[in-house]
């Protein structure tokens, strides 16, 4: 394995940390996820090993995968309650920034009508945050909806958008000076893909023109938000999350190049073209890439995660690259990481992942900080607990937390990176 040089300089003021989202750590929610939870957990464990039952990770997941339990959110980490706990590892791992998201469910449960007690709650969060010395960096939307917002459409119809610019004046008034870093939107190209044309999420929609509206109607938002942020203050920094998988040939003919070409562009320019110049920066979240063969994907089997994405850590190079070449913005990765219940490759793609991080900013590209997902073991959305992708082990029996083998390895490469 190649060992990270840590007397090589990152920039001074570079964000190492690690992210989550509410929905995915907090436990106790309740929004259009958790209805759908409570609705479709029976035939999500039933149609596990149709669904799964390939996957090389099966023979260890399968009991949890079969397990309609598996699929309920409920508790999780309850990280709602004990965030003091889950700070006190990022310290341990001597991170200086955290990535989290506001649940829009908890601060508005109904239509206009505002909770006190949750907007305190997430003030007391951040000013915990900024005892320690570390940089938040708050998403407002991370797939999770109010079900009266997902009554009436969601994102489908345009007019909704009005709703959800309303909850982001609301919270950035709130939140104030605690804050500069803010994401508007976590994935939206993803969010719109799995809900409305795979089905995977909830509303379950398989539409391509849904599809497509959701998107713009997302875009649009993004861009009516940035524009209430930066009328609160100039001093906020906002983005949104883009999820970027590297496309790239496996030969060299033109039809493998020229298909790898097309699905970068779909990938990534497509959407990115509706929101960037109304980002400060581009958060970006990579977790593999995907090699072409004509017009096919054919991708190396030799290495794969639990959720069986082949890992290529390395690539993040040439995706830091392209979108610095292309969009001249200052890139923030929010999302980096892999399901590793085993812990067996996550040092190593931690360690390529770096690599691949100091090229690219040899290569001129401006990289402000590294996130990585995820702070501790999460609720993986339609996969349920079972995959593992915490740098923090999570025992969802007591909620007992401990850090993996290579969380602590991380740590000490960041103590000598920043020098503390």
């Amino acid at each position: 394995m190649a060992e990270v040089d840590s007397k090589s300089k990152f920039p001074k003021r570079f964000l190492w940390g690690a992210a989550t989202a509410a929905h995915q750590v907090e436990g106790g929610n309740h929004n259009q996820w958790t209805v759908w939870e409570l609705e479709n957990a029976k035939s999500l464990a039933a149609q596990s090993e149709y669904q799964i039952g390939d996957y090389g990770s099966w023979d260890r997941i399968k009991a949890s995968a079969k397990t309609p339990g598996n699929y309920v959110s409920d508790k999780l980490a309850d990280h709602y309650n004990r965030y003091n706990e889950d700070f006190d590892m990022l310290q341990k791992m001597n991170m200086n920034a955290f990535r989290f998201s506001i649940e829009w469910s908890r601060v508005e449960p109904s239509e206009g009508v505002w909770s006190v007690e949750a907007i305190s709650h997430y003030k007391d969060y951040l000013t915990e945050l900024k005892k320690r010395g570390i940089e938040p960096i708050v998403t407002l939307f991370h797939f999770t909806l109010p079900t009266w917002f997902s009554d009436k459409g969601g994102f489908e119809k345009r007019s909704n958008v009005k709703y959800f610019t309303k909850y982001v004046d609301k919270i950035v008034n709130e939140l104030g000076a605690s804050v500069r870093f803010i994401i508007t939107i976590n994935e939206p190209e993803v969010y719109a893909f799995e809900s409305y044309y795979l089905g995977n999420w909830p509303p379950m929609g398989s539409n391509l023109y849904k599809f497509w509206r959701v998107n713009c109607n997302m875009a649009l938002a993004h861009r009516r938000s940035a524009k209430i942020i930066h009328g609160i203050s100039r001093r906020y920094k906002v983005s949104i999350s883009k999820n970027s998988n590297y496309f790239y040939a496996g030969d060299n003919s033109w039809l493998s190049n020229w298909s790898a070409s097309i699905m970068q562009y779909c990938q990534d320019d497509y959407f990115i073209k509706k929101y960037i110049k109304h980002c400060d920066y581009l958060g970006v979240n990579y977790y593999q890439s995907q090699r072409v063969y004509g017009y096919r994907i054919h991708n190396p089997i030799d290495k794969n995660n639990d959720v069986e994405w082949a890992m290529s850590p390395g690539d993040i190079e040439y995706v830091l690259e392209r979108l610095w070449e292309k969009y001249k913005k200052p890139i923030l990765i929010t999302e980096n990481g892999l399901a590793d219940n085993r812990d067996e490759w996550r040092k190593w793609w931690l360690t390529e992942t770096l690599l691949g991080m100091k090229r690219a900013i040899k290569n001129g590209v401006q990289l402000d900080g590294y996130l990585h997902w995820s702070l501790m073991d999460n609720f993986e959305w339609a996969y349920g607990k079972w995959p593992r992708f915490g740098l923090v082990a999570i025992d969802y029996s007591t909620g007992k937390r401990s850090l993996r083998p290579s969380a602590r390895w991380f740590g000490t490469v960041i103590k000598k990176v920043r020098g503390v």
